[in-house]
């Protein structure tokens, strides 16, 4: 039982364990604010640079916890 305790401890040890609940969305879908089904009390993130503008749903982000895009030519991370 031992050998068993010390050799998992080993294996968990070399594991980046936070990668298997984080799970970044690599590339999100989009559509237009007058096509939206979000709900209008639904919480978003917003970002906007330039002219350009997102807005991530926090119930999508709460499962995700991480969005890659790019918004105005701007590779980002959003994350809360």
């Amino acid at each position: 039982m031992g050998m068993v305790l010390v050799t998992f401890s080993a294996a968990m040890s070399r594991m980046n364990y936070f990668e298997w609940m984080f799970h970044p969305v690599a590339s999100p879908g989009f559509e237009a604010e007058d096509q939206s089904k979000l709900d209008a009390k639904e919480m978003v993130l917003a970002v906007k640079f330039g002219p350009d503008a997102r807005a991530y749903p926090i119930r999508q982000i709460a499962y995700h916890h991480i969005v890659n895009d790019v918004v105005g030519g701007v590779p980002i991370a959003a994350t809360y």
